[in-house]
């Protein structure tokens, strides 16, 4: 029997929102320390990782390790039933073929049930190397939303250039070029408004604006990211998912 209740059921709903267009299908990897996806995209480009904490849920229980096979935009689809107050509820029994979502009302007046069927998904697990960065920047999620999505009309790849103190993201393609710095700030009267610079090497890489786009429709979940650079590795974008886990695209 597997259960995860979540009281604040709308970030689940944003995970999904997060990776619904990159990721078509993905295993869901249920244990007792919670709840674990990883899967690539369909031109397998990118790879995605959320880690959810079993602490985070209200009550979680794992009997045994499961694998819950799903395709994300049903998921989503039915997750879009459920009104953002909503706890929501997940629900296996070993050996299942569906997985039931119930969504309850905060005075619980209203409580919705549905079900959906599991899929065999065929998946190797993959891991993020533990890698020394040249460059980690932590910065506000929206600030990054932002410049991606401004470059990408100028051209198809961003450029990030990190030096001592500052990070440039830059592009250019028919039209021109356009460029945007941001220096190092962390006297900031709010600690999710500052750019931070962790840099071991300056570095240089260049990346397509078209999944930086995709990455950045994370930024409803967390007010900041964490951009881990270095040369010949990917890019690593890291969200926080409210404080019950993390997501981590690259």
């Amino acid at each position: 029997m597997f259960e995860a209740r979540l009281v604040q059921g709308s970030l689940f709903k944003k995970v999904l929102d997060a990776i619904k267009d990159l990721v078509n299908e993905a295993n869901w990897d249920c244990s007792a320390t919670g709840l674990s996806m990883q899967a690539m995209d369909s031109a397998h480009v990118s790879l995605c990782f959320i880690d959810l904490n079993a602490e985070g849920f209200d009550p979680y229980r794992c009997d045994r390790n499961l694998t819950l096979g799903l395709n994300i935009n049903n998921l989503s689809k039915i997750m879009k039933c459920a009104a953002n107050d909503d706890v929501v509820t997940i629900r296996a029994e070993d050996n299942a073929d569906a997985v039931n979502l119930i969504f309850e009302s905060p005075n619980q007046e209203k409580v919705s049930e549905y079900s959906m069927m599991l899929m065999n998904i065929d998946s190797e697990h993959l891991g993020i190397p533990e890698t020394e960065y040249s460059a980690t920047i932590k910065m506000p999620s929206a600030e990054l939303q932002r410049i991606c999505r401004d470059l990408s009309q100028i051209g198809d790849s961003v450029t990030i250039t990190c030096v001592k103190d500052s990070v440039r993201f830059s592009s250019s393609g028919e039209l021109g070029s356009g460029n945007v710095s941001l220096r190092e700030n962390t006297s900031v009267d709010k600690e999710d408004d500052e750019v931070s610079i962790d840099l071991h090497e300056a570095c240089n890489l260049t990346f397509a604006s078209r999944y930086l786009n995709f990455f950045t429709k994370a930024t409803p979940l967390s007010n900041t990211v964490k951009l881990s650079l270095k040369s010949d590795v990917p890019l690593v974008v890291e969200y926080k998912v409210g404080d019950i886990g993390s997501i981590k695209l690259v």
